[in-house]
Order: C-alpha cells, then sequence, then structure tokens
C-alpha cells in the first residue's frame, strides 16, 4: 500500500508540475501561433509514443506485469504515435482538421485508459520496472499537451489573427 500511495503521489506531483510549465511557457509560446505551427511541436513529441512498446520487452518491465495491461498500454501508445505522424503529415491539408482530431481523441483517451486499467489490474509500481517513468513523468506531460491542442483546436481562428497584428505594430 505505501508504494502504491507513492506512485499516485509520483504522478500527482508531476501533473502539477507539467501543468504550471505549460500555463507558464508552454501556452504563452503556442497561442499566438497558427493551429498548424502550435500544434506541430505537440505532434512531434506524441510521435515518440511508439516508447509505450517497452511495456512488453521482458527485463525492462517485470515479467508479473499482466500481459493485458501491458499489450493494450503498448499498442495504444503505437497507434497514437502513428496518428500523430500521420496529422503531421497532413497539416495544412484539408484533411488537416479531422487527423488532429483523431491523435487528439485517440491519444488522450489511450492514456486515461492506462490509467484505468492499472487501476482495475491492482498495477503494483514495481512490475513496471524501468518503465515506471512513463506513467510517472511522461504520461501527465503527455495529457497536458493533449489538453493544449484541445484548447488550439476550439479556439477562434480570428484571436490568432488578432494577436499576431497586435505584435506587429
Amino acid at each position: 500500500m505505501f508504494y502504491t500511495a507513492l506512485f499516485g503521489i509520483t504522478i500527482a506531483f508531476s501533473f502539477v508540475v507539467w501543468g504550471l510549465a505549460a500555463r507558464q511557457y508552454f501556452w504563452p509560446a503556442l497561442r499566438g501561433r497558427r493551429q498548424a505551427d502550435a500544434v506541430r511541436p505537440i505532434l512531434f513529441l506524441h510521435a515518440f509514443r511508439f516508447m509505450g512498446l517497452s511495456f512488453l520487452i521482458p527485463g525492462v518491465v517485470s515479467p508479473d506485469l499482466p500481459a493485458s495491461f501491458a499489450r493494450q498500454v503498448a499498442y495504444g501508445d503505437l497507434a497514437t504515435a502513428i496518428l500523430a505522424v500521420l496529422a503531421l503529415t497532413m497539416l495544412g491539408s484539408k484533411l488537416s482538421a479531422a487527423s488532429l482530431w483523431l491523435f487528439n481523441i485517440v491519444g488522450a483517451v489511450d492514456l486515461l485508459n492506462a490509467y484505468y486499467q492499472g487501476n482495475r489490474v491492482s498495477l503494483v509500481p514495481g512490475q513496471l520496472g524501468m518503465a515506471y517513468v512513463i506513467p510517472t513523468l511522461v504520461v501527465p506531460l503527455l495529457l497536458v499537451t493533449h489538453a493544449l491542442v484541445f484548447r488550439i483546436m476550439l479556439r477562434p481562428q480570428t484571436q490568432v489573427i488578432s494577436r499576431g497584428l497586435h505584435q506587429a505594430a
């Protein structure tokens, strides 16, 4: 029980710190950009989600890690990485918005499902081995950036144009 509490505290702190970093640094750097320019660095970050395949590698994770959890997490991350690369290639095209929505919805649901599945199988933090850093450090960052993409996708483009004109003056 003690280790599970430490695991939860680590995740909570990570969300707080990444949220503060997003408010202080990420959002101010992205909010005045056109949609394609704002989401591009986030898509590159998520293109590395193929690293979730590490949940399938013995020695990286404990042999006691439930296979049902490991497969779901690994392949969900791989699918999201593919969708991120696809969205990158479609930026500026007619299908750009659709590919961004698909990437962002699938990616956010995948991460939330991973936390849910971890609770469902009563995941013990030691079962993650070296992959412990993924749910404690990386997943909070990825969820925060998914929230930023939702914000970017939902904001009126007139805000970007007026900010750009204001900054140019």
